[in-house]
């Protein structure tokens, strides 16, 4: 076809699609390139602003690295992550909420006994964690893993910190006991920004948007026979919880994270000075047959 215009593109694009052979990909192109023309026609996009977004997105992409994912903090922000966490994360009744991945899991956490302390020296106070896990009964789910990440008191997680190497602190992975409990010592987390030194936090600024995300712990729960959770638990109180800059926040995922000022802590430890405690239940859905 010669001759293309701003309005007959569209169909030559797609017609160009007939011979895809996977249909699910013919669908998603054909969805995205018809969506993303009607928006350059409705804009009135110019060439100078699409050359700027294309410098955004090269630049996005240049951020990325082992340590730091900018295209998840991108759809974060944007509000997609978790537009598609939640068409995809319908839970029954009663089991705990899904929400957003985020960019700071790693995958060499360590493995770590019950009781242990996950915060590996990072700056906070002190947070004792008496979690169960169980089934939509109530029945406990032993030998669960069960992936715990969070930033430390400055706002930060290790990855960010260059001095720590390859050093893991404030996560950690356990497996469930017998009666289906995780048990551990960590940090009691802190609202932070996220990370406003690449694109996407110039982008915040540019749109008038604050860059925080209310006090949180990230938990990641695989079982046998259940469908994997990824959520997180939020410090009630949080004066970020309604406008969290990723969406992230459901008011089931609030948790109580109970101060005390001092005294004898659930693993036995004598504290001299104050320390949260965190009692929370996490209700897996079965996996489909």
């Amino acid at each position: 076809m010669r001759n293309i215009d701003q309005n007959t593109i569209t169909p030559a694009f797609l017609a160009r699609l007939t011979n895809c052979g996977n249909p699910r990909l013919q669908q998603i192109m054909t969805s995205l390139a018809t969506h993303l023309h009607t928006f350059a026609r409705e804009v009135a996009l110019t060439e100078d602003e699409w050359m700027q977004g294309i410098e955004f997105l090269t630049a996005t992409g240049q951020m990325c690295d082992a340590k730091r994912q900018e295209f998840i903090l991108l759809s974060d922000t944007l509000g997609l992550s978790m537009l598609v966490v939640a068409q995809n994360n319908a839970k029954p009744a009663g089991a705990t909420e899904a929400t957003v991945f985020g960019p700071f899991h790693v995958t060499d956490a360590p493995l770590v006994e019950q009781g242990a302390d996950l915060s590996g020296g990072a700056p906070g106070t002190p947070l004792f964690v008496d979690a169960r896990v169980v089934s939509a009964d109530g029945s406990p789910i032993a030998d669960a893993e069960v992936d715990v990440w969070q930033a430390d008191d400055d706002g930060l997680y290790d990855v960010q910190r260059p001095e720590l190497g390859d050093t893991r602190r404030a996560r950690g992975v356990l497996r469930s006991d017998a009666q289906g409990r995780v048990c551990f010592r960590s940090i009691a987390p802190t609202a932070y920004p996220v990370p406003t030194d690449g694109p996407v936090g110039r982008m915040l600024l540019a749109t008038g948007r604050h860059p925080w995300r209310p006090a949180h712990v990230h938990f990641l729960i695989k079982a046998a026979g259940f469908e994997t959770l990824t959520t997180h638990i939020f410090r009630e109180g949080d004066e970020y919880l309604d406008s969290d800059v990723v969406f992230g926040v459901r008011s089931s995922l609030i948790g109580d994270f109970v101060r005390h000022e001092r005294g004898i802590a659930p693993d036995g430890t004598s504290m001299s000075g104050p320390f949260f405690t965190l009692a929370q239940t996490f209700v897996l859905a079965r996996a489909p047959d």
